[in-house]
């Protein structure tokens, strides 16, 4: 049988407020299912649906009477535990020039494939969340996804919006039939330019413990540092089925700091970093 997922992580920020909205379909053992997964800083809600709720018409995902694209969401969902309604426009995309997954993309039996459909766009609209109005009036947004059967075992990705531009890292433990290799890939998006990290072009991770992490690839370095956690637990898949718990902190302390031929370029600390660990060292 067909195991399987396919998930969107559309992540919202204002200089208040954070949310993220995770859409996503899933298939175990030739049972398809979809959900909506709903992360604020207080809370996270998981809202299961039948497979015939969902539609994909290229970029445009809907599941029942929620709306997500390139251009904005709409959500509607009333449960005893979860009562959210509104919607948000999207302004421009800042996409990659190429498949972050690079030449790794036609690599076939891996278990999960990254995107990353925008670092950076403006957001506005409003959302009532359990009564809680969440409004974002010129806020900042990013959107990614995930498709294959599993999160890698150990992983680390963060994702930081911050005055200049935009970070992104995800290093992963990639079993690729019989071998294991330390997988990176991460964007440094910075004063309107890409920077790019990935093993395909030779990044190396130097350090890695307790949230902290050190890569080099040539003359640049990229360091980030969780601070301090605040992570709630959320639903990823294993074979297809969303059984596994992982631990994501959407807002929480941490720094990067960002060398080219050993100079500074930037470093900075935030309370704004979403961040998720899962390694046991």
């Amino acid at each position: 049988m067909h195991n399987f997922f396919e998930g969107w992580y559309m992540k919202c920020q204002s200089d208040t407020q954070t949310f993220a909205v995770i859409p996503a379909i899933h298939e175990t053992e030739g049972k398809k299912s979809c959900s909506v997964q709903l992360i604020t800083e207080e809370d996270v809600w998981n809202v299961d649906f039948p497979i015939e709720a969902f539609r994909k018409q290229g970029r445009k995902i809907s599941i029942e009477n929620n709306m997500f694209s390139p251009w904005g969401i709409r959500l509607c969902i009333n449960t005893p535990q979860l009562h959210v309604k509104g919607k948000l426009t999207f302004g421009m995309p800042t996409p990659l020039r190429y498949d972050i997954m690079g030449p790794f993309a036609l690599v076939p039996f891996m278990e999960c494939r990254h995107s990353v459909f925008s670092m950076k766009h403006r957001v506005n609209g409003t959302l009532s969340i359990n009564d809680e109005e969440y409004v974002f009036e010129e806020g900042i947004g990013y959107w990614e996804g995930d498709r294959g059967r599993s999160f890698p075992k150990e992983y680390l990705w963060t994702q930081c919006h911050f005055s200049e531009g935009s970070i992104m890292l995800s290093v992963a433990d990639i079993p690729l039939r019989e071998l294991h290799f330390t997988g990176i890939i991460g964007v440094v998006f910075w004063q309107g330019k890409e920077y790019r990290f990935a093993t395909y072009l030779g990044a190396k991770v130097i350090y890695l413990k307790k949230g902290d992490i050190r890569i080099v690839q040539g003359d640049r370095e990229l360091e980030v540092k969780l601070i301090e956690s605040a992570g709630k637990m959320l639903k990823a898949p294993n074979s297809g089925n969303m059984v596994r718990n992982i631990r994501e902190s959407l807002n929480c302390r941490a720094s990067y700091c960002f060398k080219q031929k050993g100079g500074i370029s930037f470093k900075f600390e935030t309370h704004k970093a979403s961040f998720e660990y899962e390694y046991d060292r």
